[in-house]
């Protein structure tokens, strides 16, 4: 009896490890298979007279598509953000910025006082984001196309939305919504300094952005101009920790549009800063990630 009992006991192990053994080679297939079905094609296209060269990540059922704008950085093609928007079943078409990469035209800036944030080059960068929105127009028809930026994408995304009818909505992490020459005196005013936010207060940060001398002499781009015009959703991703842009100001700015009835939206994340985009913390882009979806669902109703 004590045999038997044994031999059971000996069956019944092996029949578990076989189980496990067949679960984990499961999970491994589907893991594979899902890497699988995310597609990835190179392509070239034309925006005033040059050409950008990019990726596009194709998931099998998409449930939206996106246009990566880039920050103020010579920025090429961000594959791995876009992979991992790819990964959460998001159509992406990413490019190299121009200038860079495999991308004709000249880069502006980023230094300081290069005309970088000069009203001519954000109108150039939007046209070519808006060059961008045309080629998954044009491939994807039946899909919503978004764009979702950084940084200096707030100033870009709103000229792209609103000379693009088929932008239907925008994401945008660490971006401003104040002008370009504010923007400068606040990153003038906190000068780098990571421990900034310890010892000032927001009070001092808006004196300081809406008052200090101006440096440089550029015709300032206000985001409220093209703001107040769009009708799309829009969603602002913000470190309370930023010392790049003044997120307090941004957020009075973004209230007063949704006092109006802008279909606006914005988060904080008290422990970050400029780095909503890409912090360790994946947080926003979770949020970014349920938001488009909850947004989609709507067009589709």
């Amino acid at each position: 009896m004590k045999l038997v009992t044994q031999m059971i006991l000996l069956c019944l192990f092996t029949t578990i490890i076989s189980c496990n053994n067949t679960l984990n080679k499961n999970k491994k297939l589907s893991k594979n298979k899902s890497a699988e079905v995310v597609q990835k094609k190179e392509i070239t296209f034309k925006s005033q007279g040059i050409k950008l060269a990019g990726s596009i990540y194709i998931p099998t059922n998409p449930d939206a598509a996106i246009v990566i704008v880039h920050g103020s950085d010579s920025v090429p093609r961000m594959t791995k953000f876009a992979e991992l928007l790819a990964k959460n079943n998001m159509l992406v078409l990413t490019y190299d910025k121009r200038g860079v990469g495999e991308s004709e035209g000249t880069y502006m800036g980023p230094e300081v006082g290069t005309n970088n944030i000069s009203t001519d080059n954000l109108k150039l960068l939007a046209k070519d984001a808006s060059a961008a929105v045309n080629v998954l127009q044009q491939k994807y028809k039946n899909i919503p196309i978004g764009l979702l930026g950084f940084s200096q994408a707030g100033w870009i995304i709103p000229i792209t939305a609103n000379d693009n009818s088929y932008v239907k909505f925008m994401v945008l992490f660490s971006c401003p919504t104040i002008t370009t020459l504010e923007q400068l005196r606040f990153q003038f005013y906190t000068n780098g300094n990571p421990n900034f936010w310890e010892n000032h207060t927001e009070k001092e940060a808006k004196y300081h952005t809406k008052n200090d001398p101006d440096r440089y002499q550029f015709k300032a781009t206000d985001p409220n101009d093209k703001l107040n015009r769009l009708s799309i959703p829009g969603l602002w991703l913000f470190g309370k920790k930023d010392i790049q842009i003044p997120v307090q100001l941004c957020i009075e700015n973004l209230n007063i549009l949704k006092e109006e009835g802008k279909p606006f939206e914005y988060k904080l994340f008290p422990n970050l800063g400029h780095n909503t985009g890409y912090s360790a913390s994946k947080k926003p882009f979770n949020v970014s990630i349920q938001w488009i979806k909850t947004e989609v669902e709507k067009f589709n109703k």
